[in-house]
């Protein structure tokens, strides 16, 4: 079964999330890394805050811009 991906801009608020993919270069996927958000990886979309994603990895909160999270693909756990 095919997993249903979706941009982390419209994926569901307050519910875990899986990492399937992150359309970013790898300077920026490297960041990411450092941030705790890597594919196969979990977080959770807490809010949108003035073009930011705040969101929920491991046990901090990060802000990412809408750019950023529009290529990140995630899937409901």
């Amino acid at each position: 079964m095919k997993e249903n991906m979706l941009p982390l801009t419209v994926a569901p608020k307050n519910h875990p999330l899986k990492i399937l993919k992150i359309y970013m270069d790898e300077k920026t996927k490297h960041h990411l890394d450092n941030l705790g958000i890597l594919v196969g990886g979990v977080l959770e979309s807490i809010t949108d805050v003035k073009g930011n994603v705040i969101i929920k990895v491991k046990n901090g909160k990060v802000a990412v811009n809408q750019e950023v999270a529009s290529k990140i693909y995630v899937t409901a756990v």
